[in-house]
């Protein structure tokens, strides 16, 4: 696989914001043009996916969730960011029953309905949530409901309660931590944070991934004549083997394509990013 297209994962370190550790390997690769997909929280590691060249156009269609996280909670800390970047106070608290937090961890399993933190990326008006919370102004957001599909308690060190969770794409496991917390009846923060998985991404040492396999995409075939996909050209529904309506790949060997297939026409989503 072309050094130039290349997808692959890498392990944010903590203390690191993803745009700044993106930068360290652009250098260390000597690549120009280069994306992420899935922002880490700067205090956060671990999984984080990463394209080079045109393969930074096929984040859309990654198949990217559900997103497994390792958390652990630190009860009696008080942030409002939700994490151990703002900490305004910590109080010691009695140690509570362990099978009390097993219920609790294991009550959020399903379908659960909650604000984000503040200081999140969602855009209100324009402009992040977390910048209008830096800045002292108001922010609204509004309720979302995440599906959780996994979640267990680790252990139990008090005061770190340390969890595993799987959660849908656009989840946020420090509103989680808080969830957590308030059903003891206190407060905490997420002390560490720690994504495993995106979807059937991991980290394996950096290693090039072939696209073709985590595209959340089903593959269709062109009957006509290759060529007209190679150029772009305008192509009839009745020259595909499936032609029912939704979001196709096409794999011509060293080109990939993006169709979709609405009312009886095809349309190009993405055409002649190169494989090879």
């Amino acid at each position: 696989m072309s050094t130039i297209n290349r997808l692959f994962v890498v392990n944010k370190p903590p203390n690191i914001g993803s745009n700044r550790y993106l930068s360290y390997i652009k250098r260390k690769y000597g690549i120009k043009k280069a994306g992420f997909s899935g922002t880490l929280d700067p205090f956060a590691q671990g999984v984080l996916i990463v394209a080079f060249g045109q393969f930074t156009k096929l984040f859309q269609f990654l198949k990217k969730a559900p997103k497994t996280y390792r958390a652990t909670l630190w009860l009696g800390a008080e942030s409002e960011t939700f994490d151990i970047e703002k900490v305004s106070r910590v109080e010691m608290l009695p140690a509570f029953p362990t099978i009390m937090i097993e219920e609790i961890i294991h009550s959020l399993k399903g379908d659960i309905t909650y604000l984000p933190p503040k200081y999140c990326a969602k855009k209100i008006n324009g402009q992040k949530a977390y910048t209008l919370a830096r800045a002292n102004k108001e922010v609204n957001l509004h309720e979302i409901t995440s599906h959780i599909s996994l979640v267990k308690l680790l252990h139990y060190q008090h005061p770190f309660i340390t969890f595993e969770i799987t959660i849908t794409e656009g989840g946020y496991i420090r509103s989680m931590g808080q969830i957590i917390a308030e059903k003891l009846g206190t407060f905490g923060t997420l002390s560490a944070l720690e994504r495993l998985h995106e979807g059937d991404f991991i980290y394996e040492g950096e290693v090039a991934l072939d696209p073709l396999k985590f595209l959340d995409l089903e593959e269709n075939f062109y009957l006509g004549d290759v060529e007209d996909i190679y150029l772009g050209r305008k192509v009839s529904i009745e020259h595909f083997q499936k032609q029912n309506e939704g979001d196709y790949f096409l794999n011509l060997d060293t080109m990939l394509s993006v169709i979709t297939i609405a009312d009886g026409k095809v349309n190009y989503r993405l055409n002649g990013v190169k494989l090879c």
